[in-house]
């Protein structure tokens, strides 16, 4: 939930530039079947950080295939505006949703640099 906070920007560039020694000293062919394979399940930064700028609807934890958590944010947020609805104090959930998301907005870049390096890790050891 707080990955946003535990990831370290130095971290996730050392496991890419890793990553990317790993990948040059493939051969060939299966370097350009690797590059097939990735180009197709790797996320954009800016893309994730758009979906969580204008829909906190867990939209950008979707976009990462992270389904649950991305229902989770949907329903709380739901629940919150629910709740608001017939009169109850819900707001708090709303402003809870904002919080942690405000965080993994700002921290989109390293948030989606990490999940590209575990697709290409995956994608490495299936090869």
């Amino acid at each position: 939930m707080f990955e946003a906070l535990s990831l370290r920007k130095e971290d996730v560039a050392d496991r890419e530039e890793a990553i990317r020694k790993r990948v040059a000293a493939l051969e060939p062919s299966l370097r350009k079947t690797y590059f097939k394979r990735v180009a197709k399940q790797i996320r954009d930064p800016d893309t994730y950080a758009v979906l969580n700028y204008f829909f906190l609807a867990g939209l950008h934890h979707m976009y990462l295939g992270k389904w649950l958590r991305g229902l989770v944010n949907l329903v709380v947020l739901l629940t919150g505006i629910g709740l608001m609805i017939v009169g109850m104090p819900g707001y708090w959930l709303i402003v809870f949703i904002l919080l942690v998301e405000l965080m993994a907005l700002f921290r989109s870049e390293v948030i989606v640099n990490d999940h590209n390096n575990n697709v290409s890790e995956r994608i490495l050891a299936e090869l």
